[in-house]
């Protein structure tokens, strides 16, 4: 099982990727001859990443017993 160490250090992790993905993407964009298939894979890649950030962090609140 995953202590909350863990799971907030792998945020960690994948919010960089995140971010380094967004300036890879920012410096395709503005290159008059990128690619625009490899431009929609690392946009695919950076939502796949928000949705396992998203996971990761939803797993760090505590269930509420309504």
């Amino acid at each position: 099982m995953n202590t909350t160490t863990e799971i907030e250090r792998r945020i960690i992790e994948l919010q960089t990727e995140h971010r380094d993905l967004d300036e890879v993407i920012d410096q395709l964009l503005a290159s008059s001859l990128h690619d625009q298939l490899q431009v929609q894979r690392l946009k695919k890649r950076k939502l796949q990443l928000k949705d396992q950030i998203s996971y990761l962090e939803a797993q760090l609140v505590p269930d509420i017993i309504a």
